[in-house]
């Protein structure tokens, strides 16, 4: 599985939010690395179809399906979870794209 975490330097909420991905991947007993990605630029945002930091991406798609063909962004993320808007994904939504990519 490929586990990507994007990001840019200063994001409020990367710290927790690399910290969940990290218990999530824990309590599945997934050992893969996650691929640390700084976006550094519009361009990085393009390149990486990053949607706000921070974002993850697992098999090279972002854990928010609704979102996947979004335009990229260079901006905080905000997530759509079932609690309102949040800064970071919930548990849920990191479990239900591990899930996916597994059965795939």
């Amino acid at each position: 599985m490929q586990i990507s975490f994007l990001y840019f330097e200063g994001c409020p909420n990367s710290d927790s939010a690399i910290k969940l991905l990290k218990e999530v991947l824990s309590e599945k007993n997934i050992k893969d690395d996650i691929d640390i990605i700084k976006i550094e630029s519009e361009e990085d945002a393009y390149r990486y179809k990053f949607l706000g930091s921070p974002s993850i991406h697992i098999n090279g798609e972002d854990i928010e399906k609704e979102r996947r063909n979004d335009e990229p962004l260079y901006g905080c993320r905000v997530y759509k979870t079932i609690d309102g808007y949040s800064g970071i994904p919930s548990r849920e939504m990191i479990l239900y794209a591990i899930n996916e990519a597994l059965i795939q």
